[in-house]
């Protein structure tokens, strides 16, 4: 199998595996320390090298399931670039304090945040940290500083932000010495408002490439009855079966079609999964079957 290509993500960012694997269901997956391992081991040999955590992922817990297992091979380390988030403050079994879910941007949270998921994870440093959502109380003055320091510790060599609209972006930009370099954000038949709002627009302009994430809608392309999802089912299955490939490739090459190149992320933890998509990466939609699904997902043709 055709391992992955590796790309630099932005002008002064990181190169990154142009397919990510997402960890944030890790504690469903019911794997001992050495399943992790062998599973870890197995996506590297295809050329994903980088994964994706956040700190709240398994309410708190994956980033610990991931390090259990990085510490059987600590040398493994060096073969993959770790990206994180954080911001988002859950009510837990950690924090029964707290009386609902909130966000919080300030450079306490942010610092503390990262030494907990070094800690969590085992390592010394992360490649890439990103704000996990957007703060209506985020002082961007306040985030920069964070950032600073934890560059300048040596504890993270890169930052981004996740789901943030242009104007956000462009504000926590406009503060900082260092440029930004991806915003994670949902692109996926159902849902890919990026592609009209301007967020990809923004990534492309600055040559900066988005990671996509619930590249699949979280399965409800597959299974719900909506008008909407028995749509794309039709028309997914049709380009199926003029390219020779299975339904959740197609779905991939729809993301990967975009100009801003998005990396999408697999989130899976069964093997079969994630060899399919590395397999779609090299799926090719003309201009045409890609409109066909945009039709298929607002359900009427183009203005």
């Amino acid at each position: 199998m055709t391992a992955i290509k590796r790309a630099q993500i932005a002008p002064q960012g990181p190169e990154l595996s142009e397919l990510v694997q997402g960890y944030w269901r890790l504690g469903e997956w019911g794997m001992s320390p050495q399943e992790r391992l062998t599973f870890i081991k197995k996506h590297l040999e295809l050329g994903i090298t980088t994964v994706d955590h956040a700190d709240i992922y398994g309410d708190y817990q994956c980033e610990i399931l991931f390090g259990e297992a990085l510490k059987l091979e600590p040398s493994l380390r060096d073969e993959m670039e770790i990206v994180s988030k954080c911001d988002i403050k859950l009510v837990s079994q950690s924090s029964p304090e707290r009386k609902i879910n909130h966000y919080d941007t300030g450079e306490a949270h942010i610092l503390q945040s990262v030494d907990n998921s070094l800690s969590r994870l085992g390592v010394d440093s992360l490649d890439v940290l990103l704000i996990h959502r957007p703060d209506c109380l985020m002082d961007a003055d306040e985030v920069a500083s964070a950032f600073e320091k934890l560059h300048t510790a040596g504890k993270v060599k890169h930052f981004g932000v996740s789901n943030f609209s242009p104007s956000q972006y462009n504000l926590l930009q406009s503060r900082l010495d260092k440029p930004l370099v991806t915003n994670q954000v949902e692109i996926n038949p159902i849902n890919f408002d990026v592609a009209h709002d301007g967020t990809l627009d923004l990534m492309q302009q600055l040559r900066i490439r988005p990671m996509a994430w619930s590249c699949l809608g979280g399965g409800a392309i597959f299974s719900s009855d909506t008008e909407q999802a028995v749509r794309l089912r039709t028309t997914l299955t049709e380009i199926a079966e003029e390219l020779g490939v299975t339904m959740e490739q197609v779905i991939y090459g729809f993301v990967i079609r975009h100009p801003s190149k998005p990396l999408p992320i697999v989130g899976s933890g069964k093997f079969e999964r994630v060899e399919s998509a590395v397999q779609a990466m090299s799926v090719e939609l003309n201009r045409e079957q890609w409109y066909r699904i945009w039709v298929a997902s607002k359900g009427h043709g183009v203005p």
